[in-house]
Order: C-alpha cells, then structure tokens, then sequence
C-alpha cells in the first residue's frame, strides 16, 4: 500500500449524471432522483459523490452529461438530505479564480458539517467562454494551477479557528484580528487575503487531483491528498503509483503520499453468459461513426480518422506524437499505445467508449477479484464505481459486488469518522495559524 497502515479500500460513486435538466414531474430527472441516489449512496456507506464538470456546451456530443449543472450547487443541496458521504466537486484551476472558489468550497464544507472535497482539473476545454482565443499550452496551465492550490492552501492555513465568537445575542461574528492576510504574490494571482469564511470545519476540505501528464502526476505529487487517475491495465497502474510515490518523495512526502483513485468502468452479470449477452449489447449499441470523432478527441482532437476502414489499424502517420497534444495528454498517451500496438480503428471505438477508464466485464466474483488485486499491490486506495441509477445495473451492483467485496473485507462496514477526511482516513494535516 502507499501508507504504512492498511487502510481498507474507499468507494466513490458518480453524481454528475444524477442531477439532469427537467423537473421533478418527469421520470428520473432533477433533483428528486438525485437525492433517491444519494440516499441510497449513504445507507450502502459509500465514502463519496463524485462530480466530474465541463465549463462548455460539447459541439459533437462527445462530453454525455458531464457539465449539465454546476457541482458546488448540486452538492450543496445533496448536503442537506445526507449527513456522512463526501462531496467532491471537480473544479476548474485554468477558469476560475482561487479566492472565489475558496468561499465556495468552505461554505460547502460548512452547511455539509466537514463533508467537502474539490477536485482540482486543469481543463482541456472551455476557453472560448473564458476570454481565451486559444486554449494556453499544458505547461503553462499547470503553472496556474499550482498557484491556485497553493492561494487555496494558504487561505485555509491562514485564519485562526478562534476567529469565530458568538455574541451575547447568539448572533455569529468574526475577530478580525484573528483572520491574517496572505499577501500572495505570483505570475497568475495577487491575492491579498484574509479569507472572509470562518475557518472549514476540516480546515481544508479535502483536496484532489485529476490529471496523468507528467505536469499532472507532478502537480498531484506534490500537493493533492488523492490522485483521480484512469489507469487501464494492472500493469500500467503499478507503473504509475511508482512514479507518483517517488516524485511525492521528492517533495518530502514519503509518509503521506497521495491516495490513488482509480474510476473503474464495468459491465456486471449474473453468469459468464449473461455477462457475455450484456457485452454484446453494449457494442451493438455503439455509433460508429460517432466513434470515429471520440477517438479522434481521445488522441488531442486534431486528427481525421473518415476515410479510415473499421478493420484496419491506424496509419502511423495519424497518430499524433505526444508533444503535439495540447489537451488531455494523459488520455491522448493511452490511446496513442492502443493505436500503436495495432489496435483496429472499431477496437479503438469500443475502448474509447469507456474513455480510457479501467473496464472489466464480468460477474460480482470477477470484478471484485480485479479489484482486489489492485487493492493487494497496493496501486488503488480509493475506486470510483459505476451502475449506481443504471436500470440493469444497480441491482447488481448494490447486491451483488459490494457485499462481496464486504465478503473479502476490503471495504469499511461504517464511516470512519465524523468528517470527510476521517472516512479517508487521511494523514494530519500539517501545522498553521492558531
């Protein structure tokens, strides 16, 4: 395991896709569906809801229901009808600001009682509603970002828990002595601070990292208390955790690295052949000539795969070389070994479909033995599930692979604590102004 302890393995499942436009009169949609989920999410103990976020309207229709509505808000209502589950909302460091986004995220950890993670994306998309004519190059996003965190983190760590007294009135007021000034000074940001948000119940809600580039693994090495990554073999996972682990060792970090969180894509049946019926299905169902765009996309956007046939590999001349790629490098480098191994361009669609995400097929026994494996190599700490509001999939999901991951005593039984970062049972946090 990455710590010196065995903590058992936490489980996230998605919120993104829960909270659809409509209202509550349709079947299925708005924010009486949501809660059902979330509910459900928190009576089968699961760690954490999980937002993923786009700040753009996908022109091809790539993107499915990813930034349908803003994560903090939806969170902020699901925080009111549950009381233990975390709340990760994955927010933008190349788009927004880190003053305002520290407001919010404190906030969210107050009204949920210390339940709020964020979930820190550095953005592939969206510059056109941000004042950007072109999207800034990886290097320079990543500079921005690691500001970002750091304005965030010095915020948090800068005002004293002191600083909120309640009056002789039962009225809330805060010491402004108390709350300090950072007086940050960098390329991207000049914030002077104080926070004006009494101190987040944990101080820092919980912070997360997405992104594999190398820029990515290094930002996360260095700062992120757990690391969203979409390793999609064994082998490739145990690679990563390596480089991850060492790098946080270059930073000091050789007793506290990140979690590693790993989305994990599945199909689950009752039986070899009820999986095998629920698989071809699935493929039966793909638009292939759709396909041909997400793959594109999944190579950094810029290639023409029209006059490619289905059963032939990609010519070496369409795979662009990484230094090429200017969004989305980790998934363009999974995809660029996929094609280059020889990958036919319809195999190519069929792994797109899980965007370069860990995909097993199989029953509650099989899955869970892929996840077990991870979880004793010690390369996956936290798994964020799929199927949870699925029709065919819930059952099993809820029935079938989380009691028998319970069976094998992988999973916690209960929450682990009060607040988020107890249920994670992450490392202390270290020292500031008190």
């Amino acid at each position: 395991m990455s710590q010196t302890y065995r903590r058992k393995l936490k489980t996230l499942v998605g919120a993104s896709s829960v909270i659809s436009a409509g209202n509550d009169n349709q079947p299925g949609v708005g924010i009486t569906r949501a809660i059902e989920l979330a509910k459900i999410a928190e009576r089968e103990k699961i760690t954490g809801l999980f937002t993923a976020d786009l700040l753009q309207a996908d022109p091809a229709g790539l993107a499915g229901t990813t930034g349908t509505q803003d994560p903090l808000i939806a969170l902020a209502a699901l925080s009111q009808v549950t009381s233990q589950i975390g709340l990760i909302a994955t927010v933008s460091t190349s788009w927004l600001h880190p003053y305002n986004l520290a407001r919010q995220v404190a906030t969210l950890d107050h009204i949920s009682g210390g339940r709020a993670g964020w979930n820190a994306v550095t953005s592939s998309v969206g510059e056109e509603n941000f004042g950007e004519g072109q999207l800034p190059p990886p290097q320079e996003r990543y500079a921005r970002a690691t500001e970002f965190i750091e304005v965030m983190n010095a915020l948090y760590d800068a005002n004293e828990r002191a600083a909120v007294q309640r009056t002789a009135s039962g009225g809330i007021r805060l010491d402004p002595r108390k709350l300090h000034p950072i007086h940050y000074r960098g390329d991207f940001f000049q914030v002077a601070g104080p926070l004006n948000v009494p101190p987040p119940p944990q101080r820092r809600p919980v912070q997360f990292q997405a992104g594999q580039s190398e820029a990515g693994v290094t930002l996360g090495a260095r700062y992120a208390e757990v690391i969203y990554t979409s390793q999609p073999t064994f082998e490739a996972a145990q690679t990563f955790v390596a480089v991850v682990q060492q790098r946080a060792r270059r930073f000091g970090r050789e007793h506290n690295p990140p979690l590693i969180m790993n989305s994990f894509h599945s199909i689950i049946g009752e039986s070899d052949a009820d999986v095998a019926r629920r698989l071809r299905d699935k493929h039966d169902r793909i638009n292939y000539e759709q396909g041909r765009l997400r793959v594109a996309d999944m190579l950094g956007g810029e290639v023409n795969l029209t006059e490619v046939p289905l059963d032939q590999p990609l010519p070496a001349a369409l795979i662009p070389p990484l230094e090429q790629v200017h969004r989305r490098q980790g998934r363009a480098a999974i995809f660029r070994q996929y094609a280059l191994e020889g990958l036919t361009l319809r195999e190519l669609i069929i792994k797109a479909e899980e965007t370069g995400h860990w995909f097993v097929a199989g029953t509650p026994e099989q899955l869970a033995d892929a996840i077990e494996q991870r979880y004793q190599a010690g390369v996956l700490d936290v798994i964020s599930l799929h199927g949870l509001g699925s029709p065919d999939q819930q059952d099993l999901l809820l029935n079938g692979l989380l009691p028998e991951l319970r069976r094998r005593n992988l999973l916690d039984s209960d929450y682990q604590g009060s607040d988020f970062r107890s249920s994670l049972e992450l490392a202390p946090l270290p020292p500031a102004v008190d």
